[in-house]
């Protein structure tokens, strides 16, 4: 089996959010086992960053206000990705039942989990 572990930049750009994860300091990471490439963005924002994220098989994205992404700027970043499959995670109470109907015309394979 081979494993490559990338880190990517995690943070806020929204006015009045820097401070819950400030730009150098938080890490997302892409795994690529056996050629499956799966994302995992950590607590973080629709940043620029993402535009550099290729050939993503699985995608977790946040989704938590004040402290990740809102709804749309997952749905951006994910129409970013352009992974496979989208795991929205991290929302708590935030309705993220919409993403898939926002997402429907990218190809993108929507499972929204309720984790506990």
């Amino acid at each position: 089996m081979i494993c490559l572990v990338e880190a990517v930049p995690a943070y806020n750009t929204t006015e009045g959010r820097q401070q819950f994860h400030p730009k150098g300091r938080d890490n997302g990471y892409i795994l690529t086992i056996d050629g499956l490439r799966i994302y995992f963005a950590g607590d973080t924002e629709d940043i620029p960053e993402m535009a550099e994220i290729k050939d993503i098989d699985i995608a977790f994205l946040p989704c938590n206000q004040p402290y990740t992404m809102t709804t749309e700027q997952l749905v951006k970043a994910a129409k970013t990705i352009k992974p496979k499959v989208l795991f929205p995670y991290h929302y708590g109470q935030t309705d993220v039942s919409m993403i898939q109907a926002q997402l429907i015309n990218e190809r993108i394979d929507v499972r929204i989990r309720h984790y506990e």
